[in-house]
């Protein structure tokens, strides 16, 4: 059965998956760059963010190519889309990636605030769920055929997600840097409670890879 998975979401030694004051200068708040040295140089995120060719291979590279593989479908939160707040003023902002996103697949992004779907380059489409996040993935699994639907965050949504049980599996790096606030992931969670348990850990020189998984 097709899954919804969290892939590649880097935390902090302190628990946080963004830092303070999220703004369009600093899409992951501020200090929240520094939790992707792990992915940055692997041959995935190399080709996929900046077109190059190369990249580093080894155990970083393994996780970050995992996320890439079996997508059928994108649910993201509004944050994750743009800095935008609020009713949207126009439709002038068109995320951060460009007119050819990463994903390449339909995009589901889940706002209060409706918009009209966005055709981007490469087969990304952006859709506009106001419904909620049980519609966002109702949408996303059909869009996604018989292909898994990964969840990309922020934070928020992915903890909205994990209180109803929905997220199958999730795979959590935990970068060696202290952002001392901003939002932590498992804030007020209790992964046990809900089913969720360890299923496999693997560090590497710039990350610890951990794969939690619902029983």
């Amino acid at each position: 059965m097709p899954k919804l998975r969290v892939e590649s979401f880097t935390i902090s030694l302190d628990g946080f998956g963004a830092g303070p004051d999220q703004d369009i200068d600093h899409p992951m708040g501020v200090g929240g760059n520094l939790l992707h040295g792990w992915a940055l140089p692997t041959r995935t995120f190399q080709q996929k963010l900046f077109g190059k060719d190369g990249g580093e291979t080894g155990v970083d590279e393994e996780f970050a190519a995992r996320g890439f593989q079996n997508i059928g479908a994108w649910i993201l939160g509004r944050n994750m889309f743009g800095p935008v707040r609020g009713p949207w003023p126009d439709e002038s902002w068109r995320g951060w990636w460009g007119e050819n996103p990463v994903y390449q697949v339909p995009v589901f992004v889940v706002t209060n605030h409706a918009r009209a779907p966005l055709v981007m380059e490469g087969g990304t489409m952006f859709h506009f769920v106001t419904e909620g996040i049980t519609v966002a993935l109702e949408r996303a699994r059909q869009a996604a055929g018989e292909k898994d639907v990964r969840l990309g965050g922020g934070v928020n949504v992915i903890q909205q997600y994990l209180r109803e049980r929905l997220i199958d599996e999730m795979h959590i790096a935990i970068s060696p840097v202290l952002l001392g606030s901003g939002e932590r992931l498992f804030e007020g969670i209790d992964l046990p409670a809900l089913g969720y348990t360890c299923i496999k850990h693997q560090a590497s020189e710039r990350a610890t890879h951990v794969v939690l998984a619902r029983a």
